[in-house]
């Protein structure tokens, strides 16, 4: 694989994983537009454990909170904020994975890989972003999470299985919809990635593993690096310009992006 399409591979998944804008509907639109090979599955793993890391090592105190009280939570007991915590991402990552599995048996994920599918989620979620960050309260906060949220949070990410959704747009949509601000429901959404992007980390690998391509491997290896990078550098950004700055820059651009999509699909 030529390292300039292993590079835009990777710093488009890492720019994009974590912004509202889709990583997957970038990384699908990137050989349907410009010619080239899909990157594979190997890449596709490698650039989605970058990203992995990157999230964990931003949200490292939250995370560490979480991985203590799961033991906890393994042994029945859910009496600390680490074990409410993690009972809160499994809560919110079961609806996703029983819609993943049903779109693979029925063979439904290839018929969404459109530029016209695409087009129409980036533009009509986008627009539910911008009406849900406009018309949202703002008196939660992310310390006050519960079960219930969870759920409802874990629902619309399940949208996010459509390419061009974004996971993490959708599920900060759910979030100002409740009433979080927005740094809450970016925080929320980003720990909500982890369970979800290891989740389908290992199953991709696995299929990597079977195969065995060292060189793939290899490549793997720098792809991954290169979307840790860009990852942490892209989430670092928003995270701080969401002190002062609504989602309303990334809605415009997912509007954009969409109508110009659109304009290619049907013309």
């Amino acid at each position: 694989m030529p390292i300039f399409h292993l590079f835009l591979v990777a710093v488009i998944q890492g720019v994009t994983e974590f912004l509202p804008v889709s990583s997957s509907g970038h990384l699908i639109l990137l050989p349907l537009l410009t010619g080239m090979a899909d990157q594979g599955l190997a890449i596709d793993v490698a650039v989605h454990v970058g990203t992995l890391f990157a999230v964990i090592l931003y949200f490292w105190t939250d995370v560490f909170l979480a991985v203590r009280g799961l033991g906890r939570l393994l042994r029945g007991k859910v009496d600390t904020q680490g074990a409410f915590l993690a009972l809160c991402l499994i809560v919110a990552t079961i609806p996703v994975v029983i819609a993943g599995l049903l779109l693979s048996v029925f063979n439904l994920t290839e018929v969404l890989r459109s530029v016209a599918v695409i087009g129409w989620t980036m533009l009509i979620f986008g627009l539910v972003l911008y009406w849900a960050d406009q018309t949202g309260a703002e008196d939660r906060t992310a310390d006050r999470w519960s079960l219930k949220h969870a759920l409802i949070m874990g629902l619309w990410q399940v949208l996010a299985l459509i390419p061009g959704t974004s996971r993490s747009g959708i599920t900060i949509t759910g979030a100002r919809r409740l009433g979080y601000d927005r740094e809450s429901g970016a925080k929320l959404a980003m720990l909500m990635s982890i369970p979800t992007i290891a989740a389908s980390g290992i199953l991709l690998g696995a299929e990597v593993w079977a195969a065995g391509d060292i060189a793939m491997a290899q490549a793997g290896a720098v792809a991954a690096l290169l979307a840790f990078v860009s990852a942490l550098l892209a989430l670092s950004l928003m995270m701080r310009l969401l002190k002062s700055v609504s989602f309303t820059p990334y809605v415009v651009y997912r509007c954009i992006l969409g109508v110009v999509l659109l304009w290619i699909a049907y013309s």
